[in-house]
């Protein structure tokens, strides 16, 4: 898979998320980053179908997390933007399903990296013309053979 990808529609971005699915294993964590407009969520509903889950995937803004379990495996999506800290993060007990989950946090650069021993970072963003980019940034050797593989 490319390390780089350009997005020019909402189609293409949730296809790299379902891309990004068909590599994902129990215990996964995935990192969005990028500002307001730039796909985090559009590229999450592209996971969500990838691993199967038939219900909506819709932002997590207010409710901070949401768990949808009717996947391959269990997805968990959470939108780390009004988070304070560690502290919140902590607050949130996400590590306990992490082993068993994909977890996807929008917003959550500097903030979850600690839940698993590797991540993968996704940084999104839209250029002026309103086409988005992606940039898959892996950390660790498993997601390094997975996306260079």
């Amino acid at each position: 898979m490319r390390r780089e990808h350009v997005l020019p529609t909402l189609a293409d971005t949730q296809a790299l998320g379902r891309a990004l699915a068909a590599l994902a294993r129990p215990g996964d964590l995935l990192v969005l980053v990028g500002p307001l407009g730039a796909g985090k969520t559009a590229l999450t509903q592209g996971i969500g179908a990838g691993l199967g889950v038939r219900e909506p995937v819709t932002s997590p803004t207010f409710v901070i997390a949401r768990v949808h379990r009717d996947g391959r495996i269990p997805l968990v999506h959470v939108d780390a933007y009004r988070l304070g800290g560690h502290a919140d993060v902590d607050d949130l007990d996400l590590d306990a399903a992490t082993g068993e989950s994909l977890t996807v946090v929008e917003w959550g650069q500097g903030l979850v990296e600690q839940l698993a021993d590797e991540h993968l970072e996704v940084r999104l963003d839209r250029r002026d013309d309103d086409v988005r980019t992606a940039l898959l940034v892996p950390s660790g050797p498993s997601w390094e053979q997975r996306i260079d593989g």
